[in-house]
Order: C-alpha cells, then sequence, then structure tokens
C-alpha cells in the first residue's frame, strides 16, 4: 500500500507512530558497498549532498551483511575475490538485493 492511497482529500494522514516506524523500516533500504578501485570513490560520491541518497531512504551504509539488505558491488571483482563476495551474500538476511 502507497502513502497516496492513504492520503485524505485534505492531504494529510492520522496513524500511529509505531505503525508509520514500521512502514520506514520496511520500505528504506540499508545498502552494503563492496568497491574496488576507483568505483569505490564513485560509490561514496553518491551519499553525498549533490546526489542525496536520502530521498531513497538509503543514507545509511552499513558495513554488515547482517545489517544491510542491499548489496552494491562497484569495480571488478577478481577470482580471488568472489568467494569473498559470495560468503558476505549468504551472510545477508531475506529479502536481499545485488547490485
Amino acid at each position: 500500500m502507497g502513502i497516496e492511497a492513504a492520503l485524505t482529500a485534505e492531504g494529510f494522514l492520522t496513524t500511529q507512530l509505531k505503525r508509520v516506524i514500521n512502514w520506514a523500516r520496511r520500505s528504506s533500504l540499508w545498502p552494503m558497498p563492496f568497491a574496488t578501485a576507483c568505483c569505490g570513490i564513485e560509490l561514496m560520491a553518491t551519499a553525498s549532498s549533490r546526489y542525496d541518497l536520502a530521498r531513497f531512504g538509503a543514507e545509511v551504509m552499513r558495513f554488515s551483511p547482517r545489517q544491510s539488505d542491499l548489496l552494491i558491488v562497484a569495480g571488478r571483482i577478481s577470482i580471488k575475490t568472489m568467494p569473498v563476495l559470495q560468503r558476505i551474500y549468504q551472510q545477508m538476511a531475506e529479502p536481499k538485493w545485488v547490485i
């Protein structure tokens, strides 16, 4: 259910604080960056004020796979790095996504 469907004609929404907090937790992404080489620098720039990841609810980068639900792989992944990346993916909780 989107928030647009719940809005009244007056343009405001009445609800309980607990429901709003649960909606925000359910609807926001908690990304974990896995960056190599120069792509890591570009990934850090997305959190700056120019690109503003906060408007998508993804401004808090998590560096623990158990706390994140989105794995952002930026850069070239070698054969030696692949087992590490697979282990990180397996440690993530469901639902999980990879970019």
